[in-house]
């Protein structure tokens, strides 16, 4: 195949990337793909087929695991997409070319491809959506994409048509200067580690993370794919190991954190150290004399297991903001990100993350890796990837909307049809939601312009986005997929339901229909003026019918909006804020964000009453059970956000015995230990009767830790700031006689008069 051969040698000459897409029958493109790559000389060994059956003899992944590609270069790449197009897949399998090398994109006919309803468009029909209601936008934007860039080539295989040929013919490549090294007079790492730098964006990052070596050292280091953030982070490791240094890394998970591991263990190579290493394929652990360089999955790391001199999180954009602020408790702390990639937004942790280094009193060294390593700058397959899968999607510049008020904007419904003909509303909506949330990735998109249940809705300011909702309808099901449901299937795109049904063992909980708000956000230009709850205001005037200023066509009345979330104290606090009350609190935490998930429901019927309003009894019938067992370190203020967001309290059924132990309680005639039941009793009242007595933070917090959730006397005193265990004791008597003034009976006053 002579176009692969010209393409191959138009990518060498200047280290670039090419693209080769064959459209036709899956046996065609097969064996054209074959004659590609054995015309462009890539060799078996440096290819990688990426799809559901080999046909080149090379290394095979299946789709799903096409993650395993991450930190690797390969000279080839196929991906057979044939079966299933996933945008996650595409990210990161073109991503893993090297320079010089061809990506191979393997597709039906294109201008049948929108229309086709491949394995993955499948998985976009959720019940009680088929398969036909699924559209084909992403498909379509890709296949023009396909078109318009530089570098990429598109053969039609039936035909043997060359519809582009992908050839740009570059100017000749000007000779790479000399590495400019930083002055290595006052280096504190050694100069091996410089040596293998490959560009001076690398070397001068693998400078600034010298601060590492002192107290106090932060780093954030921002680039985008292919500059070389993670070898630089592991000669730093390596670095500082070798000096006698312990060195705790983490990342989302341990194949992101591979790169880090084999800088350090080279280096420390070249440095003849003597190196223990645990395990010699996926090394978890390099440990010399004096120092190591070990792993830990962030919720673990976050605690700071053995006291590390220093901790370096890589793909950091790819965890929560509460998560990476613990990592602040660190001696000295690296954070590495990737600024336009699948890996998480990197802008994104920027804003989000910006706030908490500002009040750390922590002096930060900001860095950014601009020049690729891998392949020269401007490469067409980047650029290409970038646009397709909207990598490099943001929210309008702030002077744009930064005078944005409720009075001035307006509500919109964001159809797929509109995002799809508008590449300019797109790249806001989706680059709000990018910046807003740290998990979100090209699949999204496709959900986003595909996806039948999903939905969009923003408020405009002249034009541009500057709060936006992704919201998932959910229920509606049938007797059949409840029974389903109910028996332990998974019933895809119906998170509430299935949460009420299958862990709460509620088998009607999927009879309502209602709206998930999946994401919400607001530009941070203009946050604190009300937008995000006028939003969620108008979403909810749509979903009953009240207003139809989304569009012409009035939609069907909705039963209740849900949420469901990483339980922090702040997003509680706005959920309810917006009338959304708490009816669950996921047992376990989320093993990415380290939190506990909330479930909060706003009813809009009669229906959707009976729904909240049953899970909100069970829940609070439960609640204090969970508390004392697998919600015990469940932190204290969220647990008091979650409570005082039920819509509804207990009542308090207590006997006269339980009444006058409680009154004796705050002159030290009764003791919690004696009756904890009825302090539980008193204290789960308390915080969620939002009539009650107003208690100091403290005193709160105190009824969360020591009576409901169980912990011991001196763990108390000493997280609440008590001088001792007999002045907590004291506290919680003080505490209980105020709530007693409140709720307590006759009897039980008169019982507190005797002793006054």
């Amino acid at each position: 195949m002579e176009l692969a051969a010209a393409l191959r040698a138009e990518a060498r000459d200047c280290n670039e990337r090419r693209v080769l897409v064959l459209a036709g029958d899956p046996e065609t493109t097969r064996d054209r793909a074959k004659e590609a790559l054995a015309a462009a000389g890539i060799s078996p060994e440096s290819t990688t087929l990426v799809g559901p059956e080999p046909f080149v003899n090379c290394e095979r992944l299946d789709p799903v695991h096409a993650s395993e590609l991450l930190g690797q270069t390969r000279t080839g790449v196929v991906y057979d997409a044939h079966e299933s197009l996933r945008p996650n897949v595409l990210g990161q399998v073109v991503g893993a070319v090297d320079g010089g090398g061809l990506f191979v994109l393997l597709a039906p006919p294109l201008s049948a491809w929108p229309a086709r309803r491949d394995d993955f468009a499948e998985a976009l029909a959720v019940p009680p959506f088929e398969s036909g209601d699924v559209t084909g936008h992403f498909r379509a934007r890709l296949v023009e994409t396909l078109y318009a860039h530089r570098g990429v080539a598109v053969v039609d295989v039936e035909s043997d048509a060359i519809e582009s040929d992908g050839l740009t013919d570059p100017a000749p490549r000007l000779p790479t200067p000399d590495l400019t090294v930083p002055n290595r007079d006052d280096r504190v790492f050694p100069a091996e580690a410089y040596d293998v730098c490959l560009s001076d964006d690398q070397a001068e990052t693998l400078a600034e993370l010298e601060t590492l070596a002192e107290p106090g050292g932060t780093v954030v280091v921002e680039a985008d794919r292919g500059r070389g953030k993670s070898s630089a982070a592991g000669l730093a490791a390596g670095s500082l190991a070798a000096s006698g240094r312990d060195v705790l890394v983490t990342a989302p998970q341990y194949r992101r954190a591979g790169e880090v591991f084999a800088r350090a263990r080279e280096l420390l190579d070249a440095l003849a150290e003597s190196v223990e290493i645990d395990d010699e394929t996926a090394p978890r652990r390099l440990a010399t004399d004096e120092g190591r360089v070990r792993y830990a999955p962030p919720t673990d790391a976050v605690e700071l297991p053995d006291d590390p001199d220093a901790v370096v999180v890589d793909e950091a954009a790819a965890l929560p903001v509460r998560l990476l602020a613990g990592f602040l408790d660190a001696p000295a702390v690296a954070f590495t990100t990737t600024i336009h990639g699948y890996e998480g937004a990197g802008r994104g942790f920027s804003v989000r993350f910006k706030d908490r280094l500002t009040e750390s009193d922590r002096t930060v060294q900001e860095v950014r890796m601009d020049e690729p390593i891998r392949y020269a700058a401007g490469d067409p397959a980047e650029v290409w990837a970038t646009r397709a899968l909207l990598l490099d999607a943001r929210p309008p510049v702030e002077p744009l909307v930064a005078d944005a008020t409720p009075e001035t904007v307006t509500y919109e419904r964001l159809s797929s049809e509109r995002l799809r003909s508008d590449e300019h509303l797109l790249r806001e909506a989706f680059g709000l939601l990018v910046l807003a949330h740290y998990r979100t990735e090209p699949d999204d998109l496709a959900r986003l312009l595909d996806g039948p249940n999903v939905s969009v809705r923003a408020l405009l300011s002249e034009g541009h986005v500057v709060s936006v909702a992704l919201l998932a309808r959910e229920g509606g099901l049938d007797a059949g997929r409840r029974a389903d449901m109910y028996e332990g299937e998974r019933i895809r795109g119906n998170m509430l339901p299935d949460v009420l049904t299958t862990q709460l063992r509620d088998e009607t909980a999927g009879i309502e229909t209602g709206w998930r708000v999946m994401r919400i956000a607001t530009h941070h230009a203009v946050r604190e003026r009300g937008l995000g709850s006028l939003l969620l205001e108008r979403i909810e005037a749509e979903a009953t019918g009240e207003s139809d200023q989304a569009g012409t066509e009035r939609p069907s009345r909705y039963d209740y909006l849900g949420v469901a979330f990483g339980a922090t104290p702040d997003l509680v606090a706005f959920w309810a804020d917006n009338d959304y009350r708490t009816v669950h609190v996921s047992t376990t935490r989320n093993d990415r964000s380290g939190e506990h998930s909330a479930i909060m429901l706003r009813a809009l019927s009669d229906t959707g009453s009976a729904l909240q309003d049953r899970h909100t009894t069970w829940f609070l019938g439960r609640v204090r059970g969970m508390l004392t067992d697998p919600l015990t370190d469940l932190d204290p203020d969220v647990v008091r956000a979650v409570l005082s967001a039920v819509d509804g309290s207990t009542r308090l059924d207590l006997s006269a015995w339980q009444w006058r132990l409680l009154a004796g309680s705050p002159h030290g005639a009764g003791l919690f230990d004696t009756a904890p039941d009825a302090f539980r009793a008193l204290a789960l009242r308390t915080l969620t009767d939002d009539s009650g007595p107003s208690l100091e933070r403290r005193a709160e917090r105190l009824l969360v830790r020591k009576v409901l959730q169980a912990h011991d006397w001196d763990a108390v005193a000493e997280e609440l700031g008590f001088v001792s265990r007999r002045e907590c004791m004291r506290a919680l008597g003080d505490a209980t006689g105020r709530l007693l003034e409140a709720y307590g009976t006759d009897e039980a006053r008169a019982e507190q008069e005797r002793f006054r």
